[in-house]
């Protein structure tokens, strides 16, 4: 389930034409790219949307292929939609995703420039693909692959905020009991939290951030992984000192999940930001003005050793995510 692995997912890159217009090539751990169009650099994202509350899929749809182009410093200006369904979708049911799609898009002041809607033999529900577009100065471009050592690593927002929340939407009666009705309630409130466009543009516009990255699929494992590899540094980091949901740990308990489990947890909406030493103050101050909870988890190393501080003691930071969410969002033990 979820994305190939590294090694799958070079061999399937491997058969892309370079070409000199497209400065930021499909690459293991980039979620968007970038090419060049009359002296201008536009960056693409692509994302799919599938098996989400339908009440969030059209905002989901936009934000999350939204988010990525803002992680690398661009405001998304456009994107295109594709919603294909199995034969028995109802128009009604294209109509309400498309109607929340737009007004996602608008409030975003995203135009919708074109897609493609169907219904096709092979398909068991719903699935979306949006392509955002956003275009930005070549030299403000910001990438996971440009963090250096002794970078700050700035988390925003808790791991495990996503599965929590989309847990409490699907298994209500079971978050009541594990979260409590209050809590549950609240998370319910929290879906918007999965998108990062205004975090991502606040630190690219704040400056001395060197590499921006979101903890979707695989959480912070995937997300610190790939940021070393591309940038070609190490890192330690120490569990405490990572904001976790209280329900992430409520989860862990319920499903007896592993601390590397809890670090391999889809997060989308949370942002691993490498910040320069000598912005780590003003950083600070102007997320903190803008209501933004950060906390810094760690550092990136010259040394490309990748370090877990548990209870004082250095062990090695696991390479290979082990994300919970499929197995969390069952409900099933």
């Amino acid at each position: 389930m979820g994305k190939l692995d590294k090694e799958e997912l070079k061999k399937l890159l491997s058969f892309i034409k370079k070409d000199k217009r497209v400065i930021i090539p499909p690459s293991p751990g980039f979620d968007s790219g970038a090419h060049m169009l009359d002296g201008t650099c536009l960056i693409v994202s692509t994302d799919p949307c599938i098996g989400v509350p339908e009440k969030w899929f059209g905002w989901l749809l936009i934000h999350y292929a939204a988010s990525d182009v803002a992680l690398f410093g661009a405001k998304p200006e456009f994107c295109t939609i594709n919603l294909l369904g199995p034969p028995s979708t109802k128009p009604e049911k294209f109509y309400k995703i498309m109607e929340n799609t737009c007004k996602a898009a608008e409030e975003l002041e995203m135009a919708v420039v074109t897609g493609h809607t169907g219904t096709y033999q092979g398909l068991s529900t719903i699935v979306g693909v949006c392509t955002a577009y956003g275009k930005i100065s070549k030299d403000k471009l910001i990438t996971p692959g440009n963090a250096r050592p002794g970078d700050y690593i700035f988390c925003i927002k808790p791991v495990g905020l996503e599965v929590a929340v989309n847990f409490a939407l699907t298994h209500k009666n079971l978050a009541n009991r594990l979260f409590g009705t209050k809590s549950t309630k609240a998370l319910e409130k929290l879906v918007k939290a999965q998108s990062c466009v205004k975090e991502a543009l606040l630190l690219a516009e704040t400056g001395g951030v060197h590499a921006m990255h979101d903890a979707t699929e695989g959480g912070l494992t995937s997300a610190l992984n790939e940021m070393a590899e591309a940038s070609n540094v190490g890192f330690k980091v120490k569990l405490e000192k990572i904001p976790f949901a209280k329900e992430a740990f409520t989860l862990q308990c319920y499903f007896k999940l592993s601390d590397f489990q809890m670090l391999s947890m889809s997060s989308t909406g949370t942002v691993l930001a490498a910040v320069d030493p000598a912005a780590k103050e003003n950083v600070e101050k102007v997320l903190q003005k803008n209501h933004v909870e950060a906390h810094i988890i760690g550092v990136f190393t010259k040394e490309k050793k990748r370090i877990l501080v548990k209870d004082e003691k250095e062990g090695t930071f696991p390479e290979k995510p082990d994300d919970p969410y499929e197995r969390i969002l069952s409900g099933k033990l």
